[in-house]
């Protein structure tokens, strides 16, 4: 084996049925400098025995086994073994294009680049979504303190990154990640990604954005989260996020424009997990973000991901709303609290008041917003959400943040 000019790190826990497709698809790049490093965070299924079976194949191919840690921990034990100059991430239910570690280096090396970013594909189902960066172009280190930072996490429109959070589409200077990744504490378990994008961003001196999407992103079904156990936890879990975030960009950007990228950050996150009603601990709701939308409302509700699932399932615990359609283009078998998702055609104005587009993604809400229109649903129905920043202040104190955005379990 030669030199190696990347360490690929595949953090693995729980993920035997996906392990085969990822490491197959990284051991056929064109590119060939380069080490494969996956990292066994004490996964209980067959996960140990497949990475040794590589292994054994291709001298490319590291293993670590560790005791669980937790995907922050996989990370860093990944990094002390790689000896790259550059470090990309895959995670082990993902796979790559043959050209993936080609045109990362090669973006890198051209463009004298510390942070690369890519475009992806989404695979759902079977259908495959291509997701490009609208902000494509190199960028010095000025550009990155004056327009990419400020709106790094928070794009003004709600709520949209101007940088993506995650690090599978990017390749990092393995001497900049470690600088931070250490510092990056494992109990976020919640936005690891964030964590490390963001504050690694604040270390770039050359930034370069392409729109080629080179790695498959697999969605599954039994990833998204369903219901919230413990609320004070998981708004623990968000404010360790949050305050890292403000800690960290905190010596760069200004504090005002900082203050309102993670509200509306933290926001956004708070609405999918919630699914959008917010309760107290009690389990009254404190909070309605669907503008207009009173009790006993008909609601269509469209997207059966992550958000439209906690909407049904907070649904069932307050009966606020009466859900009488729950629809999605990705059309598959999902029963939640008595709902099942049906085809887009199975809706008419009539039989609704309201219809709620779960995505927090403006752009894919614009989209929906203008298929629902063609196909004929009034648009007037379409509820929005409120993005009021007073009101959101106000929510999250209400909640138990802090002004530093961090959260005190009591």
């Amino acid at each position: 084996m030669g030199t190696v000019e990347i360490s690929v790190i595949v953090p693995i826990y729980k993920i035997e049925a996906y392990l085969p497709k990822c490491v197959e698809s990284l051991l056929q790049q064109t590119f060939s400098k380069f080490e494969l490093i996956l990292v066994n965070d004490g996964s209980p299924d067959r996960c140990s025995q497949i990475c040794d079976d590589f292994a054994e194949m291709d001298s490319r191919i590291k293993v670590v086994h560790k005791e669980n840690g937790g995907l922050l921990s996989a990370r860093k034990a990944g990094l002390k073994a790689a000896s790259g100059k550059y470090i990309s991430f895959v995670d082990g239910d993902d796979w790559v294009d043959r050209y993936y570690l080609d045109i990362l280096v090669k973006l890198a090396e051209a463009n004298s680049s510390d942070l690369v970013v890519t475009g992806h594909f989404r695979e759902f189902d079977g259908k495959i979504e291509t997701i490009k960066p609208k902000s494509t172009g190199i960028y010095d280190e000025q550009d990155i303190k004056r327009t990419i930072l400020p709106k790094a996490i928070f794009n003004g429109n709600f709520c949209e990154h101007g940088i993506s959070t995650y690090v599978w589409n990017k390749l990092f200077k393995k001497e900049l990640l470690s600088r931070i990744l250490f510092d990056i504490p494992n109990e976020i378990i919640m936005g690891e990604d964030a964590a490390i994008t963001y504050s690694y961003l604040c270390l770039a001196k050359n930034l370069v954005v392409s729109r080629i999407p080179l790695y498959y992103y697999r969605q599954r079904h039994d990833s998204i989260v369903k219901s919230i156990e413990n609320q004070s936890k998981e708004y623990y879990r968000l404010g360790l996020l949050t305050n890292f975030l403000k800690t960290k960009l905190g010596e760069i950007l200004p504090e005002k424009n900082l203050n309102k990228q993670i509200t509306n950050y933290l926001y956004s996150q708070i609405l999918v997990r919630s699914g959008g009603l917010v309760l107290n601990k009690k389990g009254d709701i404190i909070f309605n973000p669907f503008l207009n939308v009173k009790r006993n409302a008909k609601i269509v509700v469209y997207s059966s991901g992550s958000f439209g699932q906690h909407i049904l399932s907070t649904n069932t615990k307050t009966n606020f709303l009466k859900i009488v359609r729950w629809i999605d283009v990705d059309f598959h078998d999902l029963n939640v609290g008595g709902n099942k998702v049906r085809p887009l055609s199975s809706i008419k104005n009539e039989e609704f008041d309201h219809l709620i587009i779960a995505t927090i993604n403006p752009t894919t809400y614009s989209s929906i917003k203008n298929e629902l229109g063609l196909m004929g649903i009034n648009e007037q129905k379409i509820v929005q959400i409120n993005t009021d920043e007073a009101e959101i202040g106000n929510l999250l104190l209400k909640l138990g943040f802090k002004k530093d955005f961090s959260y005190t379990l009591e």
